[in-house]
């Protein structure tokens, strides 16, 4: 099996490279997802379903993200990340950062010899594959953000009693029954599950898909998730790390679901913006896992991605922000059109919407633990019996 020694003593990274080429594509997946998620992107670019398990060769490594390669082709490499999967699950949350993990994926793309390579990422992958471009620019051909958001408060999707149930239950899932259920929910849109293919409904079918691949690979350890949120929780990236971004010169796609309950897309725009004139913002009619729900239309935005950057194409000819939010049922945080003359106002709005999310997020945990509270005396309310007293015959 192909493995990788990360930049820590100890920690190994489990890896997969499907197809052949001088275009290398690294693929990084997001939180508790195993490599096979990127399915219907490996076969969109590659054309491959079967992995190469052979080491990487001489010419292989001479690669450069296909500038001077020596052959057409894609080949890409995706891998499970620390904490998940048939990588090392370090104990301690210390171990686990955005940073520490684009560092994995910076020793990957060592070991495979590869010099520059596009990098695509997907929800935490994304916050991943940011760092790994801001630690490392002169590795990166291209950079893909799939359903991305900036971190921290902005990991936290948006509340309303869909989602509390969703993350109560996913809290209780300890079956890949259970957990499958909860995962159709928050990666894809009803429409999507409600749609029927043949005679059977979507949903059940990918039902069946999710509890055989949990079970294949099994529930994640308590640690590797609990490593992995506190990644997703201290991400952030500074205003020196995106000056890297911009410098570098690369073309940057940020491909969204509109209807993504998970990963907001204003938070999405809102980095688009700060990325500009690089970024081009795509937005498509789907949820969180828009890779899967939409893969033609995503497999065609990489494809483009890759074209344009082979062919130079100038940061401001890529560049698309849309105007207005058509289809979305986000709204932005922050005032759109500010005038100089407001900027206190300005300031106060950016100031009380702070603060409401965190009272958001303090809303949660309160109910959260209120919740865990509530079943756990239930349960125990459940193993007290009545005793039974035998009347006095006397």
């Amino acid at each position: 099996m192909p493995f990788c020694d990360s930049s820590e003593i100890g920690t190994r990274i489990f890896y997969r490279r499907f197809g052949h080429g001088s275009t290398k594509v690294l693929l990084i997946i997001g939180l508790a997802a195993t490599h096979d998620s990127w399915g219907p992107q490996i076969k969109g670019l590659t054309g491959a379903v079967e992995p190469n398990d052979e080491e990487p060769e001489a010419a292989v490594i001479a690669g450069d993200g296909g500038l001077d390669g020596f052959q057409e082709g894609i080949e890409v490499c995706c891998f499970d990340n620390r904490g998940v999967g048939r990588s090392s699950v370090p104990a301690k949350k210390s171990e686990y950062s955005t940073t520490i993990m684009a560092k994995d994926a910076l020793a990957l793309l060592d070991h495979l010899g590869w010099r520059k390579a596009h990098v695509f990422g997907h929800s935490m992958g994304a916050m991943i594959a940011c760092k790994l471009a801001a630690l490392a620019p002169e590795r990166i051909c291209s950079l893909a953000l799939l359903n991305v958001t900036g971190g921290g408060f902005e990991c936290f999707p948006k509340i309303d009693r869909q989602m509390m149930s969703l993350a109560f239950r996913f809290l209780r899932a300890r079956t890949p029954e259970q957990r499958a259920l909860v995962d159709l929910e928050t990666h894809y849109t009803k429409e999507y599950l409600d749609e029927h293919v043949g005679s059977c409904k979507r949903r059940d079918i990918l039902y069946q898909e999710y509890v055989k691949a949990i079970s294949s690979s099994g529930m994640q350890s308590n640690c590797g998730f609990e490593g992995q949120v506190n990644a997703c929780w201290t991400h952030k990236m500074t205003s020196k790390e995106l000056d890297k971004i911009h410098s570098a010169g690369f073309l940057v796609s940020m491909i969204h679901g509109r209807y993504d309950i998970i990963a907001q897309l204003v938070h999405a725009r809102r980095l688009s913006k700060k990325l500009q004139p690089c970024a081009r913002m795509v937005e498509l009619h789907g949820g969180h896992l828009v890779s899967h729900e939409r893969p033609n239309e995503v497999n065609q935005a990489l494809i483009e991605l890759i074209n344009a950057s082979k062919s130079n194409v100038r940061p401001e000819e890529w560049s698309y922000l849309p105007e207005k939010q058509t289809g979305c049922m986000v709204t932005e945080a922050t005032p759109l059109s500010v005038s100089n003359t407001n900027n206190n106002v300005a300031s106060s709005l950016r100031t009380f919407y702070s603060l409401l999310g965190k009272l958001q997020l303090s809303f949660l945990y309160f109910v959260g633990i209120f919740m865990m509270g509530y079943e756990h005396m239930r349960s125990i309310f459940k193993t007290m019996k009545p005793v039974r007293v035998a009347t006095s015959n006397s």
